[in-house]
């Protein structure tokens, strides 16, 4: 299949993938030709072996790396997803030469730092600790070959607009990037033009559309009936793993705790977590001991269980693109799934932004559409009271993270130099590798 290595076939029959998704039959060709990518598909498409699968088949033909340096950068907006990510490629490389490793906040420098002294093949990172390692000279990146954005929109969302630019001045301009988002925007064109060279688009489903197989629907209902609503609706499948969305870190925490005490298991995620405590809750919920998950849009963002067959939003996001990507948790590999909104009189302006933004109008699952009357004075009420439990603007958010804003600048550091063919090196071919 697309003439990878023959090791990597293997790993895919062994793992049980057959027929490539879309995005994968459309991308895995061009970037083994070297062509930069600009890569648009909904969540859950396979974008990771996409992107995973060409790296890896490039870089068992390339030299091994210098000590603190890496062949390839993966770059990623949370530590969920960069987790998902270097798990994934690890699964493909055990067999081979090349050595995975990732970098996240939330843990200790130190041991990240010795990782990196031997120098590695693929680094997958959030920008902000990627910096700190950079800026304590505990890696380079003058011998990067190859450079991988995924879900590049979120990451001007998040804030790191100011962490890619710093990044991309310390890359050589002689590189294969590629970019892969689920939505494209302004200012993700703006960073096409920055990063890519002559770059070809693949889109495989409409901006805004999410997977086919969800069934959607909203629930209207007061701000503060929302919890017992919502206590209804998981008790109907108390088997069956569910996320539930909190618009703030605070409202998380709350509402994980009042569904606790009401005797569901429940757990949460969001930026307040360490990533011990993180990885702990995401692990009890892949066991299934841990039936309900509430988290934030940041630490959501590369929830990858295929049982998940339930999406609650508790908070309607005031960015509609957030909505795809929240119900994108569910309906994974070509599976069904289910995404219920939960709507209060606040609310309805984001609830018309999402169905305009993806063109269809949600099913009523419960009570009666908000008249415009109340729902004008509810909206003015809710901003003047400021963040309340479970609603409100998002919280900032620090650290490696992000801070939850949009962007300022607009500026990138403009690529120059032709794009390099996938497996190329800057240097003597001294000890190339066979796979």
């Amino acid at each position: 299949m697309f003439g990878l290595r023959p090791v990597l076939m293997t790993s895919l029959e062994a793992q049980g993938f057959g027929t490539p998704t879309p995005i994968q039959a459309r991308a895995i060709p061009m970037i083994m030709q070297g062509r930069d990518i600009l890569g648009l598909a909904q969540t859950g498409t396979g974008k990771t072996l996409a992107f995973g699968l060409p790296v890896m088949h490039a870089l068992l033909g390339s030299e091994r790396p210098a000590p603190k340096t890496t062949s390839a950068l993966i770059l990623a907006p949370t530590r969920e997803l960069v987790t998902q990510i270097a798990t994934t490629l690890d699964g493909f490389a055990r067999k081979t030469p090349l050595k995975v490793q990732r970098v996240v906040g939330g843990a200790g420098l130190n041991p990240q730092i010795q990782k990196l002294a031997k120098g590695c093949d693929i680094l997958v990172a959030t920008p902000g600790r990627l910096l700190d390692l950079l800026e304590r000279r505990a890696l380079t990146l003058h011998a990067t070959q190859m450079l991988v954005l995924d879900e590049a929109d979120q990451m001007l969302d998040l804030g790191f607009i100011h962490a890619l630019r710093k990044i991309a001045s310390l890359l050589p301009k002689e590189r294969q990037t590629l970019m892969f988002s689920a939505t494209m925007n302004k200012q993700m064109n703006e960073i096409a033009d920055a990063y890519l060279d002559r770059a070809e688009r693949i889109q495989v489903s409409a901006p805004g559309r999410p997977a086919d197989k969800i069934d959607q629907s909203v629930h209207f209902v007061p701000q503060g009936d929302k919890a017992r609503v919502l206590e209804g609706y998981l008790k109907t499948h108390p088997d069956e793993l569910a996320l539930v969305f909190s618009r703030t870190k605070h409202g998380a925490e709350k509402l994980m705790k009042l569904l606790n005490d009401w005797g569901i298991p429940t757990g949460s995620i969001h930026g307040n977590k360490s990533q011990g405590q993180r990885e702990r809750t995401l692990q009890g919920f892949r066991e299934g001991k841990v039936k309900v998950l509430v988290a934030t849009d940041v630490a959501a963002r590369g929830i990858d269980i295929p049982d998940m067959r339930h999406v609650y939003n508790y908070d309607l996001p005031e960015v509609p693109e957030n909505y795809v990507h929240r119900i994108g948790r569910t309906a994974r590999a070509g599976a069904t799934g289910r995404a219920i909104a939960f709507c209060a009189p606040a609310e309805m302006g984001d609830l018309r932004a999402i169905e305009k933004l993806m063109r269809i109008e949600l099913a009523v699952a419960g009570g009666t559409p908000w008249a415009d009357d109340l729902a004008g004075p509810a909206r003015a009420a809710a901003r003047k009271r400021g963040p309340q439990r479970g609603g409100g603007r998002p919280q900032q958010r620090a650290g490696d993270e992000g801070q939850n804003r949009k962007p300022r600048q607009k500026s990138f550091g403009k690529r120059t130099g032709p794009g390099k063919p996938a497996g190329q090196s800057g240097g003597k071919d001294r000890h190339r590798r066979s796979a």
